[in-house]
């Protein structure tokens, strides 16, 4: 009975340690935060990648992501997905993403996104992908991207449909 005990016990410790790590992630920039911080692998010879993370204002003052910069890439933009005459389009955010106080903004899969054009290397699942997020008022900070599998559609331990990709509705043409 002992025996059962201490692997609940243990069992219960490595679960609390999952989580801790899924949760360590968390960057903080002035009033922003930001969490959530992934990009999924590509295959080799692809030149573009994609890079998603949620911000939370706890300020009392909207704040702007007005550019980003990686190494891997020779360029990184804030993209928007939206649908407009039943056309899904995707366009380059040029005034930046503003984030209102109060509030929070994700980058995911069919939303806003960072775009990573040039890459000069493929992103491989595992890997760290580091990238300078510039802010109007917080100012520059790090955050790391934990790459994912070609497919993934949320971060690692992140809560089953936390991040869906957005459906298409019936008749969208790509």
């Amino acid at each position: 009975m002992k025996s059962v005990a201490r692997i609940f016990v243990s069992a219960v410790l490595l679960a609390g340690l999952i989580a801790a790590r899924a949760g360590a992630a968390e960057v903080k920039a002035g009033d922003l935060v930001i969490t959530q911080a992934w990009s999924r692998a590509t295959p080799n010879g692809a030149k573009i990648g994609s890079g998603y993370f949620t911000i939370e204002n706890k300020g009392a003052a909207a704040d702007r992501l007005i550019g980003v910069s990686a190494d891997i890439a020779g360029k990184v933009e804030v993209h928007e997905m939206a649908m407009k005459d039943g056309v899904m389009t995707m366009r380059a955010l040029n005034k930046g993403l503003t984030i209102d106080p109060g509030k929070i903004v994700k980058l995911a899969p069919g939303g806003n996104h960072l775009m990573m054009f040039d890459l000069k290397s493929p992103l491989k699942e595992g890997d760290t992908l580091p990238v300078t997020l510039e802010f109007e008022k917080a100012g520059k900070v790090s955050v790391s991207l934990d790459v994912q599998g070609i497919g993934a559609q949320a971060p690692a331990g992140a809560a089953p449909g936390a991040m869906e990709m957005k459906k298409k509705p019936d008749g969208m043409k790509m």
